[in-house]
This record gives C-alpha cells, structure tokens and sequence, in this order.
C-alpha cells in the first residue's frame, strides 16, 4: 500500500514539473523524507528518477548536434568530478546542516522560478567560470543530493553566457552528474530497490503525461509559479520540523 502512495505521489509531481520544464527530484526528496525515508536513501531515489526523467533530453541534444562540445566540457569535466565527492561528503556532514542547505536551495530554487529573468548581469564569459562553478556546484549538488541545473543554469545566464547555449549545455551533463551521484549515495546507503523501482515508473509516467498536457497550452509561467509555491511550502516545512 505505501509504494502506491510513492508511486502515486511521484507521478504527480513528475506531472506537474515536466508540464513547467524542471525536474521533480528537488521536491521528491522533502516528500520522501517527510513521510518516513532516510533523508540519504530520499536523496538517492530523487538522483536516479532525475536521471531517468532527463536521460531522454540529453541524447536527444546530441544526436541534434545542437550541443556545443567544447563550450560544455569545463563543465561537464568538474561536475562529473565533483558531484560523486560531494555525495560522499554528506557522510560526514552532520545531517542537520546538510537539511538547513537543502532548505536554503529549496528557497533559491522557488525564488528563481518565481522571480528569474533571462538577463545578463555581467560579462564574465571564460572557460574558467565554467570549470569553477562545475566544481563548485557539483560539490554541492552532491552533497544535498540534486542534479545541480537549477543553480547552474540561472548563474551562467546572469554571467552573460548565452542563455540557449547554456540550456543545451547544463541538460547535457547534468544527468551524468546526477547518475554519478547516485552510483555514490548507492555505495554507502542501504537501497530500498522496490522504492526506487517504484518512483521511477511513477516518474516516467508523470513525465509523459506532463510532457503531453504541454501541447494543451497551458501557461508554463502560471505553472512554474505554482511549483515555486510548492517548494516554499516544502522549505517552510523542513525548517518547521527542524526547529522543533
């Protein structure tokens, strides 16, 4: 009975991100955790079932030949790198801190999904960036178990990257990123394959009717401001049950 409860709740919010063009991973793992998953084994389902949701894009990208090969490998090099490093990390990191950050990237991620506009704030365009906020946003996309695109993706906009270019370039590697990831939360965490089994399907499922409900349409804006509200309300209730 609580696998259809995963299942059921995972192909909901799979549903409605894909409708709004994100991945639901980031609002999985609070659910997960809040009804009785580790937060570790929550972190590593939300890695595959972003993995597996995004996998698709990615080739799709490549075999497009719309992806710009040297632009992403500074990028795809450090993340790769440092998105395992990361997840092994939060082995050592106190549990407490790693959900205040996780807090804290919830509240990013809606404000920018509220907020954001598509507008260069400097012009800061080297391979070097790249390669420093690979490595920096891979460390910690890792340690708090996500694949890193909402925060890689809004700051390389705001450095004067062109904002296509980086789309192309973040779908690209973030999944490897993600799987990598999870290959290292699988080494030290205790896996509960039927739920990830579970979460999966109900991703995939939620993703195709998402994907499908957007030839409807629906103003993906109007959506996304519904997701951000969503993950408001999730960083209000992780921060509540961490002060008490």
């Amino acid at each position: 009975m609580e696998y259809a409860l995963y299942f059921f709740i995972t192909a909901s919010l799979s549903t409605l991100f894909a409708m709004g063009g994100a991945g639901s991973g980031i609002a999985l793992i609070p659910v997960l955790h809040m009804l009785g998953i580790p937060f570790n084994l929550a972190k590593a389902v939300g890695l595959f079932v972003g993995f597996t949701t995004t996998f698709t894009s990615t080739v799709m990208n490549f075999r497009r030949k719309v992806l710009d090969i040297r632009f992403a490998l500074p990028l795809a090099a450090t993340l790769l790198v440092f998105a395992p490093i990361g997840a092994q990390l939060s082995r050592f990191t106190d549990e407490t801190v790693v959900k205040w950050l996780f807090v804290m990237f919830l509240l990013f991620s809606a404000t920018m999904m509220m907020f954001f506009k598509k507008e260069a704030k400097a012009h800061v365009q080297s391979p070097w960036v790249m390669a420093l906020l690979g490595t920096v946003v891979g460390s910690i996309a890792g340690l708090l178990g996500v694949g890193g695109g909402n925060m890689l993706l809004p700051i390389l906009i705001l450095l004067g990257f062109e904002p296509k270019k980086v789309a192309v370039a973040v779908s690209f590697v973030v999944p490897f990123s993600a799987f990598t990831s999870f290959l290292s939360y699988a080494s030290f965490v205790q896996m509960d394959w039927p739920l990830l089994g579970i979460c999966t399907l109900g991703a995939v499922t939620g993703g195709y009717i998402g994907n499908y409900m957007m030839h409807f349409k629906l103003s993906q804006q109007q959506i996304k401001r519904v997701i951000a509200v969503i993950l408001y309300i999730l960083a209000a209730r992780m921060a509540f049950n961490l002060l008490t």
